[in-house]
């Protein structure tokens, strides 16, 4: 069984948001099938924007500790966020930056022209990422450029592998397509993947 660090990170605190019920979705499913879940949502959290170098190189506030600490136990992250803008909402891009303060995700140890040392290698980690706009036209006309960013940028350089995705498009196509979103869903949390 697996310890699964899973975050809604849609800023909004309403729980009737689509993000609310994947990550419920996610997170029952996953838990029926006996695996272990630390879940926190963004939008419940107050999460201050980084704005120097040297902010980045010390620890976050102790509120988010709990998150840093479900990470370290966690043998599979999942990040569900919506697309705004063509990219993560900010309070999502905020808290990654947050949780990677103070060299959590990778340390190059004071020397930037080394090669970071990947702090999260053996855990896998999967994202998944909503939005109004057809999945395939994401992909295919857009380039999934900011799901690949942050992919590359974040996840893979910090030493998850392997990294997978989950886009789902046509969110406001009605309940008949919500629904098998969210079945997808709880199939990956049954198999925590």
């Amino acid at each position: 069984m697996m310890q699964i660090c899973l975050i809604n990170a849609h800023p909004d605190p309403a729980p009737e948001r689509f993000c609310f019920a994947l990550a419920d979705a996610y997170q029952t499913a996953a838990e029926q099938a006996g695996h272990t879940v630390s879940r926190f949502n963004a939008g419940e959290l107050e999460i201050p924007l980084l704005d120097s170098a040297t902010a980045f190189e010390h620890d976050p506030p102790v509120a988010l500790t709990p998150i840093r600490d479900a990470l370290s136990d966690a043998d599979h992250f999942v990040l569900i966020y919506p697309l705004w803008l063509g990219s993560l909402p900010a309070k999502a891009k905020a808290l990654l930056e947050q949780i990677a303060r103070g060299g959590f995700l990778l340390d190059t140890g004071g020397d930037s022209s080394k090669w970071p040392a990947q702090k999260m290698a053996g855990k896998s980690a999967r994202v998944i990422v909503t939005m109004g706009m057809p999945g395939f036209a994401y992909r295919l006309f857009y380039g999934s450029h900011s799901l690949k960013g942050l992919e590359a940028g974040v996840l893979k350089i910090s030493g998850f592998k392997p990294v997978r995705d989950t886009v789902l498009g046509g969110v406001e196509m009605g309940a008949e397509a919500r629904a098998k979103m969210l079945e997808k869903v709880a199939g990956l949390g049954a198999k925590a993947a």
